[in-house]
């Protein structure tokens, strides 16, 4: 069974990259996968194996 989360990014003046990357990196140490980045809204969603 998988499980999901949606996070709104919140882009700024600057760093964006750099915070997308760190965002990106700390959900993957989560066992998070991106599967989705919707970028007219802004939302990113993940999944990973809920009994992981």
């Amino acid at each position: 069974m998988k499980e999901y989360k949606v996070v709104t990014w919140k882009m700024g003046f600057t760093n964006n990259d750099d915070r997308l990357e760190d965002t990106l990196n700390t959900y993957a140490k989560q066992g998070w996968r991106l599967v989705q980045f919707a970028d007219s809204s802004a939302r990113l969603v993940f999944e990973r194996d809920k009994n992981r």
